[in-house]
């Protein structure tokens, strides 16, 4: 399976395959109440601490991935949502850690989402403020099906039981070591404006599928390291009183790269301010990203 096959490159800058994702900066009412569920829910555990923030990383892992900062009084996200976060993707590195994460979750008493995506087996919670997440695991890209030049996505029922057995008889420790942010997905309100900043500012490839009122972009061929959809179309963007997501940070490989994502966003008519080295943009719907370095 080729990636070309699809996805579609943008019209002009293209970003590196290569890129990571870095960690997700999130605004919440309650820090020590976020860092409990967090560290109890999903494994991760604080490399350092500050007057309300926190970060966190993977067990024996100082890979920073979620950092956290506390607005006392924040308003959490109602069910409908908000423009803004949809979910962040924690992405575990095998099956069978997955399998271990599947047999926690029944353990806790968390209640949870779940769905086989074909390129991936996915569970869905939300956090003490109603902020989404997914934790998921790959399958191997030999494996994914294109069909008439549209990748092969779903929401399938998940095979829990396949899952359990892939985890075997280890228990659940924590989030292990290589555990990474996946991708971001985000509610937007027009599809349009989304490919314009996303696709044809930032560079990111659209990918072919049909998943109705939702846009999937990547870099390098993956199923998706961005989604937007229009699913809370007419709710309001998250405001400065709101728990939600305030940055999310693409590194790239080196700074010529920064310079030439930020370049093209600008030549798209998006503001781009400069922090050091990185750059900043801030998408439609007030949604941060920042283009750093490794």
């Amino acid at each position: 399976m080729r990636s070309q096959e699809f996805t579609v490159p943008p019209p002009a800058y293209r970003l590196p395959s290569d890129l990571r994702l870095g960690p997700v900066l999130l605004q919440t009412a309650d820090l020590g109440r976020s860092v409990d569920y967090y560290t109890r829910v999903l494994g991760l555990h604080p490399v350092e601490r500050a007057a309300g923030e926190a970060t966190l990383a993977a067990r024996l892992d100082p890979t920073p991935l979620i950092r956290l900062r506390e607005r006392p009084g924040a308003t959490p996200v109602p069910r409908r949502g908000r423009l803004g976060l949809y979910h962040f993707a924690v992405l575990l590195p095998d099956r069978a850690s997955l399998g271990r994460f599947a047999g926690h979750l029944a353990l806790s008493g968390e209640r949870a989402g779940m769905a086989d995506h074909l390129v991936s087996e996915a569970f869905y919670l939300s956090d003490p403020d109603g902020l989404g997440i997914e934790v998921y695991a790959d399958r191997p890209r030999e494996t994914w099906a294109v069909h008439g030049g549209k990748l092969a996505m779903a929401t399938d029922p998940l095979d829990l039981e396949s899952l359990a057995q892939a985890g075997g008889s280890r228990p659940w420790e924590g989030a292990p070591v290589g555990t990474r942010i996946g991708h971001l997905h985000l509610y937007v309100d027009d599809l349009t404006r989304a490919r314009d900043f996303y696709h044809a500012g930032l560079g990111l490839d659209a990918i072919n599928l049909d998943f109705p009122g939702a846009l999937f972009m990547s870099a390098g061929g993956y199923h998706h390291h961005l989604g937007t959809n229009t699913w809370a179309a007419g709710a309001p963007p998250a405001a400065e009183n709101d728990a939600r997501l305030l940055e999310w940070i693409i590194q790239l490989p080196a700074q010529q790269d920064v310079e030439a994502t930020a370049q093209s966003l600008s030549g798209r008519g998006h503001d781009v301010t400069r922090l050091g080295a990185d750059a900043i943009a801030s998408d439609p719907w007030g949604t941060n990203l920042r283009l750093t370095t490794v």
